[in-house]
């Protein structure tokens, strides 16, 4: 089955800040993108940082901070439960309906059966962390 290529996308981080948490991230010297973004349905407002300057070819790996827009949100609620940290880390695929499908299809549990619209444009979905080892899997698709 291919998908791809399949690359780490993104790892997310749910921060109470956005300010506070950008300051390690440009010590470190990462390119911040120019904007921020507000992703309604989710309750965020994400903030990425790349390792490079991405191309046509080449997407580099980014770190992607979300802020909650409330402690009612998907991410307010992350942060209230376990801390701020890592909240999941994104895979860009080249076909996510197949992958969604060829998963469900050998028994992972799937947050999202349909691709919905994430930040940037990408359409996305997540794993459900029990099919995970406990980890959240986001799937992007520009």
């Amino acid at each position: 089955m291919k998908f791809g290529p399949i690359h780490v996308d993104h790892i997310g981080i749910a921060v109470d800040n956005l300010e506070d948490g950008s300051s390690f991230w440009r010590l470190l010297g990462l390119i911040e993108q120019e904007n921020d973004e507000h992703v309604e349905d989710q309750g965020v407002t994400t903030r990425f940082f790349s390792t490079s300057q991405s191309d046509e070819l080449e997407h580099p790996t980014q770190i992607e901070l979300l802020e909650p827009s409330g402690p009612d949100t998907p991410i307010g609620k992350f942060i209230s439960k376990r801390g701020p940290g890592i909240q999941q880390i994104c895979f860009r695929v080249g076909d996510l309906n197949g992958l969604i499908e060829y998963l469900i299809h050998n028994g992972i549990v799937m947050i999202d059966t349909t691709p919905r619209k994430g930040s940037g444009g990408k359409m996305i979905a997540f794993v459900h962390p029990k099919s995970t080892g406990g980890v959240l899997v986001e799937l992007a698709q520009a």
